[in-house]
């Protein structure tokens, strides 16, 4: 949780969240990530002052369980001074802790982007799912939360102006942004209409600008002028010198084959790597999402 100092921005955790997201593909599949095509209303999870603190805790509670489909977990939640915003207590279930910080007494507002966030570490505990490290470990659950239609919230839960600012999750807002665009882009999802926080509009509307330029690499048929160039000139001297180093800023890698030049570049969906002949346009099914791509190889 970060409260009133300087709020980070940019896209310093990209690739962990591109492969949080490629490996929810491989661990629920196409048609279990399809289960989650509805994301939580902010009618389920809004809270009124005037609503009991704890009734109305757990009321969002168990509508973010019923999001992240987890019908036999009992969350029970209660109240602490803690760094952190909120702590779970990961056990074999059926009923799992949740901790939040004392300033959510108060900032009610915002106990539902924390508990989507907690509650998404329930459901990873239960896949068996996490990444090394503590770091990498937190923004794969801020991915999840957010690719899987709670962690909406976590983004509306950033608001700055000239004397404060608060910020939830280890993403910045702009890659929450970026992560919310994937999803929508599947799930035909317009999320901007639920943000009561303009900077989470803004951060939305950037992350939506980074999330397209996934869909306009070289080699799909979408890519503008300047990468189409950019590819045929990599093209011409992947013929001409077999065997090269592929560039590692680059998108997409040339590869000699013995029955000729292969291309592999991330799937613009699910960012797990398709691989094609090098041979004009082709479609490709992506074997994990199972999108099809258009392609000028």
């Amino acid at each position: 949780m970060r409260d009133g100092g300087e709020v980070v921005h940019g896209y310093p955790h990209l690739d962990t969240a591109r492969a949080a997201i490629t490996a929810l593909y491989h661990r629920l599949s196409a048609d279990g990530v399809r289960a989650y095509a509805t994301s939580v209303a902010p009618a389920d999870v809004a809270f009124s002052d005037l609503d009991d603190l704890h009734l109305g805790t757990q009321r969002v509670a168990h509508a973010l369980v019923q999001q992240l489909r987890l019908p036999d977990a009992r969350v029970i939640v209660s109240f602490r001074e803690m760094t952190h915003a909120a702590n779970v207590e990961l056990t074999t279930g059926p009923e799992y802790f949740v901790e939040l910080n004392d300033r959510f007494r108060t900032h009610r507002r915002d106990i539902g982007a924390a508990l989507a966030h907690e509650i998404t570490h329930v459901l990873l505990h239960r896949l068996g799912l996490s990444f090394p490290g503590t770091r990498d470990n937190e923004i794969l659950t801020d991915t999840a939360t957010t690719y899987l239609g709670a962690g909406w919230l976590l983004l509306d839960a950033y608001r700055e102006d000239r004397d404060s600012s608060q910020k939830l999750g280890y993403l910045t807002p702009e890659e929450f942004g970026y992560v919310l665009a994937k999803r929508a882009e599947v799930f035909d999802e317009d999320p901007r209409i639920w943000f009561t926080s303009p900077q989470a509009y803004t951060s939305y509307t950037k992350g939506r600008a980074q999330a397209q330029r996934d869909e306009q690499q070289p080699p799909l048929t979408t890519a503008g002028w300047a990468g189409r160039h950019r590819y045929a000139k990599d093209r011409r001297y992947a013929l001409d010198h077999p065997g090269a180093a592929p560039d590692p800023a680059s998108p997409y890698a040339f590869e000699s084959r013995p029955d000729g030049l292969r291309v592999s570049f991330p799937c613009p969906t699910c960012l797990q790597r398709i691989r094609v002949p090098v041979r004009g346009r082709v479609r490709a099914r992506c074997g994990l999402c199972g999108t099809v791509q258009h392609c000028d190889t």
